[in-house]
């Protein structure tokens, strides 16, 4: 590896038009053995990736980007993509701080049409460019690439039944292989692996149609007949697919891995005049044997060791946790039943899905509906929990407020990848979740800092809460525990001496950071005491009351200032006697870019370098 003599050739795809068979072959080679060596160091999406090689390529020659234009749905397939349009030079940087982006990014590069990130956007977005094209008189052609885990999602049956309207110059990819990130379930999926269209229909119909062109006075009303989308002689010579039904014309399916066959069905498309759906079977971690034989393992991978395919770093982290948790208190309940969105390894949950398979359900990628879904569960008794991230849970914030806290019925959500996640930036930092959930009544939210605050927790949001109740905790595993902190109690917890002048106030793994920098400031002399919050919704009276006793306050936040609990808590110290000063350290209005997660704390001033040199720049100024 590290010798690329095609692929650092490639600045545009004109460059790609030029080469021939041999050469495209030797390019695909030459890109996937690039794609494993950066994602080895740099982490990141490695098998959708694999799998999306050749038909990458047939696209960039196919079309004419960036006058066409294409939105990949998610964007995290879009490596290769940046490869060809012009980003080898910077590939290396990928994911990294200041580096280039692991998604389309429009700021990013002319090719990329649309920002993207969560899934099934690209459909709705592409037929909002192709319209916007058209009322310009712009002819060219929009493509957007879905893969068959996206396709479950609403919003792409949504972008569906609307762009099937459109007459022309629309042309939806349909990547199909078998996979999100967990195998796909569903109805949908059941139907992609039966769904064949014969390779001789499209020529049989051509001549058909030219035939019926030529014979007199009834030739033309025929071929009219013929056409008729519901027409009972033209579903005896050819079954109606799903996406006839939605307007588009049907092409495949066509294998994703063959290079010319990719590029005449895109030429196939071009010539119809409506919209074409191009279903395309691809191998999730093609190329690569180890993401060959565990695809959702390299779905999204922290770096490994390339021969072995083995992680460099493997720790237990509070999904692992949760996941044994769920297990353990689902032994004794038959009650509880727990629910993914295409995110059982991820979550946790897959030995819960073993050893409780009549009560697990993986709803695909389907935020909206697992909420809603949970909810009749709940209705009738049961105790669902729904497993998400938390950047995930964004996209069910009406199900949550209407169908769970509304009815004031029993749901409990473990947010996953609370606070800062790193390097996949924006779009998927978990900062926006408590923001959301703050303004839901009827709602309880812990933050634990620590495993058995987590298992505490979890226990209390299923069997004493009555209402939708949150339990949320951070990528990855625990982090510094001072040996005389003792157990998380389940509404907050004091460290230090509540007699001195300051305090600080936090939750979450940012307890950890506090700590050292309560460490650090005793060195230089200062005394602070630590409020911890673990119950963040509602805040508990008490808590409020003692930090009321302090001369000055600090609350760090691992989340979005507006609508967070650092807001709240003034609200409720105005209420007491409290005449100290109040400081709040939180993300003030704006997107976190990607960077990893220990950059991203210190660049907000969020970690124990942070919290120092703001409490002694406060105290310095105010003396």
């Amino acid at each position: 590896m590290g010798e690329y003599e095609l692929l650092s050739k490639i600045k545009s795809p004109h460059d790609v038009k030029k080469l021939n068979g041999e050469q495209l072959e030797n390019l695909c080679t030459e890109i996937r053995e690039k794609l494993v060596e950066t994602v080895s160091v740099n982490g990141g999406h490695l098998s959708p990736n694999l799998g999306v090689v050749e038909l990458t390529v047939a696209l960039e020659r196919s079309f004419n980007f960036p006058k066409d234009s294409i939105v990949w749905d998610v964007g995290h397939q879009a490596y290769t993509h940046k490869l060809l349009t012009g980003r080898y030079e910077q590939f290396d940087t990928i994911r990294k701080k200041g580096g280039i982006s692991g998604f389309p990014k429009r700021a990013e590069s002319k090719y990329d049409d649309f920002n993207t990130g969560h899934s099934s956007t690209s459909i709705s977005a592409a037929y909002g460019i192709a319209r916007a094209k058209h009322l310009m008189g712009d002819q060219s052609y929009t493509v957007a690439v879905i893969g068959d885990g996206s396709f479950t999602g609403g919003l792409a049956f949504e972008g569906m039944n609307n762009s099937g309207r459109f007459n022309k110059n629309f042309i939806v990819v349909l990547n199909d292989n078998k996979m999100s990130i967990s195998p796909n379930v569903g109805a949908l999926s059941r139907y992609l692996t039966t769904v064949r269209i014969q390779p001789w229909y499209m020529r049989v119909k051509k001549i058909t149609e030219k035939i019926l062109s030529h014979i007199p006075l009834i030739g033309k009303p025929l071929k009219r007949f013929l056409q008729g989308g519901k027409s009972k002689l033209k579903n005896l010579v050819y079954k109606n697919t799903l996406f006839d039904c939605f307007g588009f014309t049907y092409l495949g399916p066509i294998d994703g891995h063959n290079i010319d066959e990719l590029e005449n069905a895109f030429e196939c498309a071009k010539k119809v005049n409506s919209p074409v759906l191009v279903h395309v079977v691809t191998k999730k971690g093609k190329g690569y044997q180890p993401a060959e034989d565990n695809p959702g393992g390299f779905h999204g991978i922290g770096q490994f060791d390339i021969d072995s395919g083995e992680p460099l770093s493997s720790h237990r982290g509070f999904s692992a946790e949760f996941g044994k948790t769920m297990c353990e208190l689902a032994e004794d309940d038959k009650k509880i039943c727990a629910i993914t969105a295409a995110m059982s390894g991820g979550t946790g949950l897959t030995e819960f899905s073993k050893l409780y398979k009549e009560r697990f359900f993986d709803v695909g990628i389907a935020e909206e509906h697992a909420v809603t879904f949970g909810c009749g569960l709940a209705a009738k008794g049961m105790r669902p929990v729904f497993a998400v991230y938390s950047t995930f849970l964004q996209r069910a914030y009406d199900q949550l407020l209407h169908d769970a806290a509304l009815g004031k019925l029993h749901l409990v959500i473990g947010v996953d990848r609370s606070g800062i996640v790193g390097d996949d930036g924006e779009t998927h930092q978990g900062v926006f979740d408590v923001s959301i959930l703050n303004t839901i009544p009827n709602t309880t939210i812990f933050s634990p800092a620590y495993f058995d605050g987590m298992r505490k927790s979890l226990s209390t949001a299923i069997y004493i809460c009555d209402s939708l109740a949150v339990v949320r905790y951070p990528r990855g595993g625990e982090l510094y525990k001072p040996d005389d902190f003792g157990e998380e109690n389940l509404s907050y917890d004091v460290y230090g001496n509540p007699n001195c002048n300051n305090l600080l106030i936090t939750y979450g793994r940012l307890f950890s950071y506090a700590c050292k920098a309560k460490e650090t400031l005793a060195k230089q002399g200062v005394e602070i005491c630590i409020l911890k919050l673990c119950r963040i919704k509602p805040i508990d009276e008490n808590a409020v009351d003692f930090a009321a006793a302090f001369e000055n306050v600090w609350f760090f936040e691992e989340g979005i200032k507006n609508g967070g609990i650092a807001r709240n808590f003034s609200d409720l110290l105005c209420c007491t006697s409290f005449c100290g000063d109040y400081h709040i350290k939180a993300i003030n209005d704006k997107f976190v870019k990607q960077m990893s997660v220990s950059e991203a704390l210190h660049e907000l001033k969020l970690d124990d370098d942070g919290m120092v040199n703001t409490i002694t720049k406060n105290l310095k100024e105010k003396n």
